[in-house]
């Protein structure tokens, strides 16, 4: 049995989406295969886990659910990675439990963006999904879209800024803006997803509105044109940059002018409720997009080509927007490197299951983990043997 950890929650605007997608993805696990830990990381900071965090119905009274669970830390030692339970500020003597692996199940801002992924290399444990880089270039929009007009992935013209250039140069912005996209326009946080914080302008004073809601979200803003006549599909790559393959593609349904958070999570069934437990499954979508054969694989040429392109691994989902009123011309959107609901549904209209993606992205954790065993991450010397001078006063730092 491997024991594998679902990472999930975080300090992210997109928390809930997180622990969602977890939730599904710990109950489509192989009980065969895995021993699952769920490790829940609340939004101060502390680690949780317990059987109680499998179950979606929990965490609607989140006081309560906490108090069925072990407070946690994660620490190497010796050949491996542990969890021990944490009581106050003393930690248990013996490990809760022993970690084999990681799947990282995690949303936006300081999860999805490197950060986390930084950490788990530093624990040297194998991990599912993209690495610190290729995270951190899904992530930034604006990073993202210069590296994809290197590789020849076509993107919208764009416009970014800090906040604080905004605040001091408004109207030199605006100029610039004006002359240089025009309007309507899409207003964006550089570094988020879920559509939160994004709006769409018509004019100065719309705009001045979008770029002050997105500066609640972010300390960078992006601003692109709005295409009219947009149909926005979407793909899934699976793989790493040696060998992967993309899934079919899906048009979102929207209710608004931009796919909004509503539309991508709390979507209604036929009761009229939400059922946004469901996650992105139950967004309203057409699988397969009503596509020529020939649209479709450039679709799906295009997502490969910019999964690569970041050296993604593991499964990501690529967002495009299509102008139907210039050709049925395409742009990638965004990188979504751990999308929600791992973009399950898209790869069960292309053949495989839930529980089959997820052994794969577990398969290339490992394969990972091996590749990078065989490199030189140390140099031995014997520097510090020798009479060293620091410089300064007495040689004292």
């Amino acid at each position: 049995m491997i024991n594998l950890a679902v990472l999930f929650g975080g300090r992210s605007v997109e928390h809930e989406i997180s622990i969602i997608s977890a939730v599904q993805a710990m109950q489509s696990l192989d009980k065969g295969k895995y021993e699952t830990v769920p490790v829940y990381m609340a939004k101060d900071g502390s680690f949780y886990t317990g059987a109680a965090l499998c179950d979606i119905s929990n965490y609607k009274d989140m006081p309560s659910l906490l108090r069925l669970c072990k407070r946690v830390i994660i620490i190497r030692e010796g050949d491996g990675v542990y969890i021990y339970e944490k009581k106050g500020g003393k930690v248990g003597k013996k490990p809760y439990a022993r970690i084999d692996a990681v799947l990282p199940v995690v949303h936006g801002t300081n999860c999805e963006d490197g950060t986390l992924q930084g950490w788990l290399e530093m624990l040297e444990v194998p991990y599912a999904g993209c690495s610190v880089t290729a995270s951190a270039i899904g992530m930034d929009k604006e990073l993202c879209k210069k590296l994809m007009r290197q590789s020849g992935v076509p993107v919208l013209g764009d416009i970014a800024f800090f906040a604080r250039e905004w605040i001091e140069s408004e109207e030199e912005i605006t100029a610039r803006i004006e002359n240089e996209l025009g309007y309507p326009v899409i207003v964006k946080p550089v570094n988020l997803g879920s559509s939160v914080g994004i709006s769409k302008a018509a004019g100065r004073e719309e705009l001045d509105e979008a770029v002050k809601l997105a500066m609640n979200f972010a300390s960078r803003i992006l601003v692109e044109p709005a295409i009219e006549h947009l149909r926005e599909i979407n793909c899934s790559v699976l793989g790493d940059a040696q060998s992967c393959r993309a899934s079919v593609c899906e048009e979102p349904i929207m209710s608004d002018r931009i796919l909004s958070y509503e539309d991508k999570y709390m979507s209604s069934g036929k009761s009229g409720k939400t059922v946004g437990s469901k996650g992105m499954e139950s967004m309203s979508r057409i699988i397969p997009a009503n596509l020529a054969e020939e649209k479709s694989r450039e679709i799906a040429d295009t997502a490969i080509s910019a999964f690569k392109a970041i050296g993604g691994c593991g499964v990501v989902r690529i967002d495009f927007l299509m102008d139907t009123a210039d050709g049925d011309k395409i742009y990638l959107n965004e990188i979504n490197t751990i999308p929600g609901s791992l973009s399950f549904y898209l790869w069960e209209k292309s053949g495989l299951t839930y529980t089959q993606l997820l052994d794969e992205l577990v398969e290339l954790a490992f394969a990972r983990a091996r590749a990078k065993s065989n490199l030189s991450f140390t140099f031995d010397t014997n520097i510090l043997s020798g009479d060293i001078k620091l410089g300064g006063k007495k040689g004292k730092l």
